[in-house]
């Protein structure tokens, strides 16, 4: 059964993400290191540190994972925001180190006018810098994307050739669903997709480097490349397609991580857990 978690929040002291956890449920947790809509990025304090390593012993919470800031974008044709962004994600990939947390969550970025390929070689330049920069064991985790915009991880592909061009072992990846769904490769999350989804992301990059999941309904419709999230049961995806992610044997053991909107309006709830952990009692 997959530890059943979501995205809380760490406002007023990074420590209090594990109330907040506690509050709704949630086993494992994702949380912002820093804000994702600004570029300033502060390491946490020692008091802070010792706090969030107390707080985290006492609650029995993990995995805890970090979500990138929104702005950095790797696949940038324009030298200020790319330079700016390897900077910014070295940054809060320290932070992730401090705190023992797992690893650092984050979007490649889009490539804007410029082309795919360019995208990626800038892409797998600026991981490398970046883990070159902020040394440790906290994992750097790609994310695919829904594709709009000209943002580059909609195909495993993408994903694929980044992984081997970087060829380090702390890289790994996260899957969304949503994104996945509205990216087109995935679909119905029958059996037999889910498969050859697997088959295939083992050749491109290895099922072994994909560590946690963003499982969320989705808003928009599939193929559409837009990036919108909702509840569990609530979108296009539906029930029935997390069921079968519950069933299979190469998803249902990964961290299932929630980012829906909740279902009233103030984020992952205690209602979407429960209908999670609802999927994996019907499998017993």
């Amino acid at each position: 059964m997959s530890i059943i978690g979501a995205h809380v929040s760490a406002t007023n002291g990074l420590q209090n993400c594990f109330v907040n956890a506690k509050k709704i449920g949630a086993e494992c947790i994702q949380i912002f290191g820093t804000s994702p809509r600004q570029w300033k990025v502060s390491l946490p304090t020692e008091d802070i540190i010792k706090k969030f390593k107390q707080a985290q012993k006492k609650s029995g919470i993990s995995p805890v994972f970090l979500h990138a800031s929104y702005l950095i974008n790797l696949a940038s044709p324009e030298n200020r925001l790319y330079y700016g962004s390897i900077s910014h994600l070295a940054e809060e990939l320290k932070i992730v180190e401090v705190l023992g947390a797992q690893g650092l969550v984050f979007h490649l970025g889009s490539s804007k006018d410029g082309s795919k390929a360019d995208g990626i070689k800038k892409i797998i330049k600026g991981i490398k810098e970046v883990l070159a920069k902020a040394p440790g064991k906290a994992q750097l985790i790609m994310e695919n994307t829904a594709g709009g915009g000209n943002k580059i991880g909609a195909e495993l592909e993408d994903l694929g050739k980044i992984y081997k061009g970087v060829n380090d072992k702390r890289l790994k990846i996260c899957l969304d669903t949503a994104h996945g769904f509205e990216a087109g490769i995935f679909d119905t999350f029958d059996k037999s997709e889910l498969d050859l989804f697997v088959k295939k992301g083992n050749k491109l990059f290895g099922w072994k480097n994909v560590v946690a999941m963003h499982i969320n309904d989705s808003w928009s419709k599939h193929c559409s490349h837009h990036d919108r999230h909702e509840n569990i049961g609530e979108g296009e995806i539906g029930v029935d397609s997390f069921q079968n992610l519950a069933k299979h044997s190469k998803f249902n053991k990964l961290p299932w991580i929630l980012e829906v909107p909740g279902f009233d309006g103030g984020g992952p709830d205690k209602k979407n857990i429960k209908i999670l952990h609802g999927l994996f009692n019907k499998n017993k």
